[in-house]
């Protein structure tokens, strides 16, 4: 049948056609998944490089990365032949295409080079072991002749021009500033996986370059080239407030480091996930990660962590998005309670244990705000043995000058008391509120009313864990309807929910009969709770919530029942609140993350009052 047909009408003439795109366009739209931004092209390339085998590498960006990026390192490096297949799109050395489940790299795809050769100037130039070095650059899409080219060993990508093919998509970038900031947060997430590389960021163009993050590789142990990796990217602080995890469950390994519940931040910016070696952003993982710090943080804080999931790769798929920042788990719930009950173990090992920030923070509020000059000395700061015996002498009674001893003779020295335990011995109560304490090397203030709190809200957990949730029978069980597969979600987790005194059973086709809630809650909305509950399965695997709500009321009922502020206490009270904290895991932080106790040491008193 020709268009010239009269059958034909005008509506078939004007119906969209089907059409094959060319390599160009497939390109550009594999670059749109790919590279959304310059910090995506350095994630690429520097996962490249390691997939090499490199141990040192270099980045180099101007212009927030729009103008040039250039990744070096020592590699393994490509030959010449090797060279245009690499810019061709799902060529790749790292799988044969047999198993997409069995993935042991970074990239698996094929998709990182030929997508950047589409959207900007892109530059190879690399050397195999035994082989010449070459070169072959890409211009939108089209690529030149490989050409000879000097280089001694790995591979070196520049990439000039980004997104010059595609313009419309540099509106949607951000300042130069803010590009920056992405680029080093990519290559530090990355240098964070692999201590044992080192890596070095440099911003060039317009004058010398400036070298923005610099990490030399790390030896020795695992965990301890992680720790001092994780001290440079992150800062001392977190590395002396991070606790090591180490867990396995069924195959799954669990490693890293998480910070103390008083060392938490204000927003989700200290949290880094890994999935075999790979950053990702799983909201799985995340809600784990929150749910193990559930009763030690308020809603606004957010925990700092560093952590390593080693699993079969058969037992996980990477392959759910072209970023591979996304995976999915065969087994969601083994994972989710492995990081919960690893850092749940952790968190209580480390006792009655504080960040140091928070000392460092009263500091810092106490300090008064210099004048202005160098500070001034006091000759007394440092008095010789014959003034200390004067200044002795001097608070004596019946003083005279003439009768000053020149020496003291000390008595024995006391028998070992309380203030050798690690929150000391109760000296003083201030405003009924706080306790002072002295330890061996400083202070101790303590909150009486927070510490008092934790020690009773952990008491309650206790006996919850040993005799179990009471659960109230309802007079006439409450039919909920949920449709048939929430029915069937909820029920299979009906023994969990007994537990925590919440029993369900099955009511026909697609409803569910309530026949108990747990008693502490008191009078509960059955058809709300289950909704909340089966969104947490459906998002989750698993559901704490129901574990959270009565964890509240506890809370709660621990709030009311502590000592209260303004409370007069007794020596002998201060001292068993200071020893039954010693002996409580999490007694550093009350129910909602703050600290219980500031501990100063001589030395940081000393030097509030100018004495060093």
């Amino acid at each position: 049948m020709s268009l010239d047909d009269p059958h034909i009408g005008q509506d078939a003439l004007d119906r969209p056609r089907i059409r094959q795109l060319d390599a160009a366009a497939v390109n550009r739209i594999a670059a749109g998944e790919v590279v959304e931004r310059p910090a995506s092209a350095v994630k690429e390339l520097v996962e490249n490089a390691l997939d090499a085998g490199a141990r040192r590498i270099g980045i180099d960006y101007a212009a927030g990365g729009k103008a040039l990026i250039r990744v070096t390192d020592d590699g393994c490096g490509m030959t010449a032949e090797d060279l245009p297949l690499a810019l061709t799109r799902h060529a790749t050395s790292k799988i044969d295409g047999s198993d997409l489940m069995n993935i042991h790299t970074f990239g698996f795809r094929g998709e990182a080079l030929p997508s950047l050769g589409a959207v900007g100037r892109l530059s190879v130039t690399s050397r195999a072991a035994g082989a010449e070095a070459a070169c072959l650059r890409v211009c939108g899409g089209v690529a030149e002749p490989v050409r000879p080219a000097a280089l001694t060993r790995g591979t070196t990508v520049e990439l000039c021009d980004l997104f010059h093919a595609t313009p419309a998509r540099l509106k949607f970038l951000r300042s130069d500033r803010a590009e920056a900031q992405a680029i080093g947060d990519a290559v530090k997430r990355l240098a964070m996986a692999e201590p044992g590389v080192g890596f070095t960021l440099r911003e060039v163009g317009g004058g010398s370059p400036r070298t923005v993050f610099r990490a030399d590789a790390e030896a020795g142990d695992l965990f301890d080239a992680l720790h001092r990796r994780l001290a440079r990217v992150l800062g001392a602080e977190f590395a002396e407030n991070a606790l090591r995890i180490r867990a396995e469950r069924e195959g799954i390994v669990l490693s890293g480091y998480a910070a103390l519940p008083t060392y938490s931040r204000g927003a989700a910016v200290a949290q880094f996930l890994y999935v075999n070696g790979r950053p990702v952003r799983d909201k799985l993982l995340i809600g784990a990660l929150r749910g193990a710090y559930a009763d030690l943080l308020s809603r606004d804080r957010h925990p700092a962590a560093v952590l390593f999931l080693e699993v079969d790769p058969m037992r996980v798929d990477v392959n759910v998005h072209p970023a591979k920042s996304e995976v999915r788990f065969r087994e969601p719930g083994v994972a989710r309670g492995l990081i919960v009950s690893a850092l749940r173990h952790a968190l209580a090992e480390a006792g009655h244990r504080a960040a140091t920030t928070v000392a460092g923070a009263t500091l810092g509020a106490l300090r008064p705000e210099p004048a202005g000059g160098a500070a001034r000395v006091y000759q007394m700061d440092r008095p010789g043995p014959r003034a200390l015996a004067v200044a002795t002498a001097l608070q004596a009674p019946g003083f005279a000058e003439t009768d000053a001893p020149l020496a003291r003779v000390e008595p024995e020295a006391p028998a070992p008391d309380e203030a050798a335990h690690p929150l000391g011995a109760a000296r003083a109560q201030v405003h009924g509120t706080y306790i002072v304490a002295q330890t061996a090397d400083g202070i101790v203030l303590v909150d009486q009313h927070a510490a008092h709190e934790r020690l009773v809200y952990e008491r309650l957990k206790r006996q919850m864990a040993d005799r179990g949730v009471a659960a109230q029978a309802l007079l006439i069980p409450e039919i909920v309807e949920l449709g048939a597969e929430d029915a069937r979600r909820l029920l299979d987790h009906a023994d969990s929910l007994v537990r925590l005194g919440l029993t369900v059973e099955p009511f026909g086709q697609g409803a569910v009969a309530v026949r108990e809630t747990p008693a502490v809650l008191g009078r509960v909305e059955a058809a709300p709770l289950l909704r909340d509950i089966l969104d947490e399965l459906a998002d989750l695997g698993d559901s704490g919530l129901l574990e959270t709500r009565i964890n509240a009321v506890l809370s709660r009922m621990a709030c009311h029942g502590s000592v209260r502020a303004g409370r007069r206490m007794g020596a002998d009270e201060m001292n068993a609140l200071l020893r039954e904290m010693e002996a409580t895991p999490l007694s550093g932080q009350c129910n909602h993350g703050r600290p219980t106790y500031v501990e100063l040491k001589l030395a940081d008193i000393e030097r509030l009052f100018g004495r060093r």
